[in-house]
């Protein structure tokens, strides 16, 4: 037999049950044991063999491992399942109610000192904080399950430390994002725990953060290492997400009718898995798509249903995020006063530390809806505010358009001084994208 609690506890579990039941000492012994042996059981003086645990169990009518660990039969199959209720609850936007779910969870793990459930449940709240938007939260339940599975293998803890990445990179700590993604990365493929599924959820974590650092060559092998490690992983779930993330660079290279392709398998996964916030980022992404492409009134439709599918799971920051898209659309579409509402809408679900490259982006939207209506001094004022956010979550991609934004500005005002900061700010972004504010890249999986 395996784990087992201490002779002392065990004993104390004997004598309960034993009395419970109304037996006596010899009753529980006979005919294999004596009742001083039963005695010296129950005061923990004793080490019971696994034979004696077998015969005290069937005669108090318990299973062995209920016996020997404290734990109901079959708690930890029972669990397992409730932990599979969880996810399915959460894959389909009730993000709420999986976060019950998962507290009632962890509530058990800890009672009963389970420390593996006890790390997937925390792994599921993390997930839970995220889809919400309170990224505080989020990042102390993945450090708490990282913490929990500091003895396990790296793979292990893969999960943990992407959860962390992404809520710092939600948060706009887009360099330390990176750090923590790319020091795993390296760690992994230098180590040789060539593990497919946990370089994949890396790999497709960190096409965001290196997109919005501008650090497009990056993102690129990144997606490139993602397509190909696709085929050894065998959940859908990740293989979706996989398809999502490399939507962005396929973009970033002008390959628009690919990017559309790979959504569309995202988008087709996530139906059959019915994964409605993961769906609802992939209409999400398909609408920033079809924008690039000039395709307004098909990106306004995929946004609008995007947007209506995370309003109706209370997705906050996703929602928050997806509405600055739409707002580009409608503004290019001629109804400027309809994307203004939609922006100042949401700008107070949005912050430097709470979706600060999307609260830029709804600035700099407004700082361009404002120039249009010559209110200059309104667009420096959104102008200004977008650079001090994107500075300080280092987003080199945005940087340097926003810069000769404020620069042209600058410059039509009569302020030349003050515009050559600006281009010389942005220009200072845009010499070798990444390359300021990278290391060395990560190791390569041996594909």
């Amino acid at each position: 037999m395996g784990e087992r609690d201490e002779p002392e506890v065990i004993g104390r579990r004997v004598q309960r049950l034993r009395g419970q039941r109304g037996l006596t000492q010899r009753q529980l012994a006979e005919p294999t044991y004596t009742p001083a042996y039963i005695s010296t059981l129950e005061a923990g003086r004793v080490r019971p063999s696994d034979a004696a645990l077998r015969h005290i169990a069937e005669r108090l009518g318990v299973a062995v491992e209920e016996l020997a660990t404290g734990r109901p039969a079959r708690l930890v199959t029972d669990l397992r399942l409730r932990l599979t209720e969880a996810q399915r609850t959460l894959a389909t936007g009730e993000a709420e109610h999986a976060r019950e779910q998962y507290m009632a969870l962890l509530a058990e793990a800890d009672e009963h000192d389970l420390d593996e459930v006890r790390a997937t449940a925390l792994l599921g709240l993390g997930e839970c904080a995220l889809d919400t938007g309170e990224l505080s939260d989020a990042r102390r339940h993945f450090e708490d399950a990282e913490e929990i599975l500091a003895g396990q293998p790296l793979p292990a803890r893969v999960p943990a430390l992407r959860g962390r990445a992404v809520s710092h990179y939600l948060a706009g700590e887009l360099r330390y994002a990176v750090y923590l993604l790319e020091s795993t990365l390296d760690d992994l493929n230098r180590g040789g725990l060539h593990d497919p599924d946990a370089l994949l959820l890396l790999y497709a974590s960190v096409i965001g953060p290196y997109m919005d650092m501008g650090a497009h060559a990056r993102a690129a092998q990144a997606a490139e290492f993602a397509l190909a490690l696709a085929p050894s992983v065998g959940d859908p779930a990740l293989v979706a997400r996989m398809h999502r993330s490399v939507a962005r660079t396929l973009l970033a290279e002008g390959r628009l009718t690919e990017a559309d392709a790979s959504l569309a398998k995202a988008a087709e996964l996530y139906r059959q898995l019915q994964i409605r916030t993961e769906l609802a980022n992939c209409h999400w992404m398909r609408g920033y798509v079809y924008a690039q492409g000039g395709r307004l009134a098909e990106a306004e439709r995929e946004l609008r249903e995007a947007l209506t599918m995370l309003t109706a799971k209370r997705a906050g920051l996703y929602s928050s995020q997806v509405a600055v898209e739409l707002a580009d659309v409608l503004h290019r579409r001629g109804r400027s006063a309809e994307a203004s509402a939609l922006l100042h809408g949401v700008l107070g679900d949005l912050s430097s530390e709470r979706g600060a490259v999307h609260a830029a982006a709804a600035h700099r939207l407004l700082g361009i809806i404002a120039e249009d209506a010559r209110d200059t001094e309104a667009a420096e004022e959104h102008y200004v505010r977008a650079l001090s956010l994107l500075e300080r979550a280092g987003a080199a991609g945005d940087l340097a358009d926003l810069c000769r934004l404020l620069g042209d500005l600058l410059r039509r005002t009569g302020r030349v001084e003050a515009a050559l900061d600006a281009y010389r700010t942005g220009l200072g972004h845009r010499t070798a994208p990444g390359t300021t504010t990278l290391g060395p890249a990560p190791a390569q999986p041996p594909l």
